[in-house]
C-alpha cells in the first residue's frame, strides 16, 4: 500500500529551511542587481572597449627605465614598512582586546568556574569587560582603513604615518576577533590536565592555552601582513605615501606602462610575503 507523501507545509523548520534559504538568496541577488545597476553589456559596448583598449594599449611596454625604478625603491621600501609596522601595531591592540573579548577566558570555561562560582559582582564585572573588549573590536573593524587613513590624514598630515595608524587601528580590530575565536576554539582536556595537577590561571595559560592557539595565531597574522602590502599600496591614493601615491600619479598623467610597471612590483611584494610566511608556517 503506498504511503502518502507528507506536504510541505507539515514539514519541520529544519526540513524547510533550505527552501527558505534558496527562496531568499534568489531575492537578494535579483534585487541587488537591480539596486547596483548591474550591465555587464556596457563593458563590451563601443565606447567600453574602447576605453579598455587605450588602458591596456597604454601598459604595454612597462617603464622598466633605471630612471623610473630608481625613483620607485624609496616608495617601495616605505610601503613595505607602512604594512609591518602597521600589522605590529594592530597585533599590540588586537591580542589583549581578544583576550578580553574570549568568552572561555573571561567568563566561561574551567579557568574561571571555580573563580567566579558564588560572586556576581566579579561574574558582573567580567561580563562589563567582555562587552567593552568586543564592542571596541567590532567599532575598530566596522570603519575601513581607507576611512581611517582619511581622519589620519586630517589629524597627522600627510605621509606613511596615517597609513599606520589606519592599517593598525582597522586590522587590530580583525585581529582581535579572530584572536578570540582562536583561543575559543582550543581543546579544554589539556587545561583540565594542568589544572588538576594545581597550575594556577596563569601557568595554565601560557602551558596549556596559549601553545594550542599559537600555530593559527602566527597564520592567520601573517596573513594579514600579507592583505596589509595591498592596503597600504591603496592607502597612498589619500596622502598616506607609498607606491600607491605613485599609482595615483602615474593615472592621473595617463602614464599606463608606470602603472604597469608599478602592479608589477607590487605583485612582487605580495609573492614575496606569501613565500616568507608559507616558510614561517612551515616551521611552526
Amino acid at each position: 500500500m503506498n504511503q502518502p507523501v507528507p506536504s510541505l507545509i507539515h514539514r519541520s523548520p529544519k526540513t524547510l529551511f533550505p527552501y527558505l534559504f534558496t527562496a531568499l538568496f534568489l531575492l537578494a541577488f535579483i534585487d541587488s542587481w537591480r539596486r547596483a545597476g548591474i550591465e555587464p553589456m556596457v563593458l563590451f559596448a563601443a565606447k567600453g572597449r574602447g576605453n579598455v583598449w587605450k588602458f591596456l594599449s597604454g601598459m604595454f611596454p612597462p617603464d622598466l627605465s633605471w630612471n623610473f625604478l630608481s625613483l620607485m625603491f624609496r616608495p617601495t621600501l616605505e610601503t613595505i614598512q607602512i604594512s609591518f609596522l602597521g600589522t605590529l601595531i594592530a597585533v599590540i591592540i588586537g591580542f589583549p582586546l581578544g583576550l578580553l573579548g574570549t568568552h572561555t577566558l573571561m567568563v566561561r570555561g574551567i579557568l574561571n568556574e571555580a573563580e567566579l562560582q558564588g560572586v556576581p559582582v566579579r561574574r558582573s564585572l567580567r561580563y562589563a569587560i567582555y562587552f567593552l573588549a568586543r564592542g571596541v573590536l567590532s567599532l575598530f573593524r566596522s570603519i575601513p582603513e581607507f576611512v581611517w587613513a582619511f581622519m589620519f590624514v586630517r589629524a597627522v598630515g600627510l605621509g606613511p604615518f596615517p597609513g599606520v595608524l589606519a592599517i593598525g587601528v582597522a586590522y587590530g580590530g580583525m585581529l582581535g576577533k579572530v584572536y578570540s575565536e582562536i583561543f575559543e576554539g582550543v581543546n579544554d582536556r589539556p587545561l583540565e590536565a594542568l589544572q588538576s595537577l594545581g597550575a594556577n590561571k596563569l601557568q595554565i595559560f601560557f602551558y596549556g592555552w596559549f601553545p594550542q592557539a599559537l600555530p593559527n595565531f602566527v597564520s592567520y597574522t601573517l596573513y594579514r601582513w600579507e592583505c596589509a602590502v595591498r592596503a597600504s599600496a591603496i592607502l597612498g591614493l589619500v596622502g598616506a605615501g607609498g607606491l600607491g601615491q605613485q599609482i595615483e600619479i602615474s593615472m592621473r598623467m595617463f602614464n599606463f606602462n608606470e602603472v604597469l610597471t608599478l602592479l608589477m612590483i607590487l605583485f612582487l611584494m605580495v609573492a614575496g610575503v606569501d613565500y616568507l610566511s608559507a616558510r614561517v608556517r612551515a616551521m611552526l
